[in-house]
Formats: structure tokens, sequence, C-alpha cells
């Protein structure tokens, strides 16, 4: 029997999907391991969630007396010290240099609250709900996609699932339900990963 897949989250902020995220590995409906969990900030409440859940959790602010390259080579190095299989984005707001990205070539994994090509980079959700105000658009969606370079929220699509607007909806309606569909997606996308990797090892 295979060993559980070893997972890295990223994180920056309050880690509602690090918590979907453990909350499988923990009842097996993700046969995988959060090895270790790492924030930007140092106030993100993501790292209590991992403290709760018994896990090692490192806060990585970027000095500054630090460029970026130099921020995302130390960062490399402490991800790397915990042998991840995938390296989880959820919720981490630094774009990643090649200098981190070259280290885990096709092993880290974004989500974007929005469809391919849409609504890129920060406040995705915020963005497509005033496009959907102004009757530009009647549905957003959600992405998980694999980080092989620099570009914002552009690499290859491993999943997308549309949401409509709905008649009446306020930006925290529609928030929430954006929020469930990550949670969900992103779980199920990470266990088609993992269980793919282990069957070609089998």
């Amino acid at each position: 029997m295979s060993a559980p897949a070893r997972l890295v989250v990223l994180i920056s902020g309050n880690g509602s999907n690090l918590q979907a995220i453990l909350d499988a590995c923990r009842s097996g409906a993700l046969p995988a391991k959060v090895a270790a969990v790492i924030s930007n900030k140092s106030d993100a409440y993501g790292l209590e969630r991992a403290r709760l859940a018994g896990l090692p959790a490192l806060a990585l602010p970027k000095r500054k007396e630090l460029d970026r390259l130099d921020y995302d080579c130390m960062l490399a190095e402490q991800v790397a010290a915990f042998q991840p299989d995938w390296i989880v984005l959820a919720g981490w707001l630094r774009l990643l240099s090649l200098e981190f990205l070259g280290r885990f070539p096709g092993r880290v994994v974004n989500i974007h609250p929005a469809l391919p090509g849409a609504f890129p980079g920060l406040e995705a959700i915020e963005r497509a709900f005033a496009a959907w105000q102004r009757g530009v658009i009647d549905h957003s969606g959600v992405m998980i996609h694999l980080v092989p370079d620099e570009g914002v929220d552009s690499g290859p699509v491993l999943a997308q699932e549309r949401i409509d607007f709905l008649p009446g909806d306020t930006l925290e309606s529609f928030a929430q339900r954006m929020h469930t569909l990550e949670h969900r997606l992103y779980v199920e996308t990470l266990h088609h990963l993992v269980t793919q990797v282990q069957s070609c090892e089998r």
C-alpha cells in the first residue's frame, strides 16, 4: 500500500482551504498528509489552524533587506526540508519566481476563484461580483491549476467548475458559495492528483 502523499501548504491568510484539506486528510477522504504549513504572514490565522492540528507551522515573512529571489530560494529550502510530493498554494498571495518553482517542477498547485482567463490576481470574487452587477457576466467559477512559471493564475488547468449568480445575491452570499465550491473542488482535485501518482507507482 502506498504511503500517503506529503503536502506542504503555503498560505497568507485565514486558511479556510487549508482547513478543508486538513479535514479531508483526517477523515481519509484525501489519501495524503499535510507535512507542514508555511505562511509569509506571521499573523495568518491558517498558522493557528496548523498548530491546532499538531502540524509544523512556520511564519516566513519577507524581510525588507532580502530581495525576491533570495526569499524564494530560502522558502524553497524550507519547503524541501519537509520532502513534499506536492506544494499546495491555498491563499498564498506572493508571486513565486522560478527560483522557487524550478525546485519543484510540475508539483506546485494553486486555486483561483475565477474561471481560466477571468479576473487573474487579487480580489477575483469582488471583481466578478462587480461585473455581474454591471450586467457584464452571469456566472463565475473556480479553477485549480499547476504553477509552472511566473504567470498570474495562468498555468495548466487541472479542474474548473462554474457557479451562476443568483437573483438577490449579495457579495457575502456569492462569496460563501464560492468558498464552499473551492473547498470541495480543491480536495477532489488533490485526490485525483495523489491517487493518479500512487497508481502509477504500483
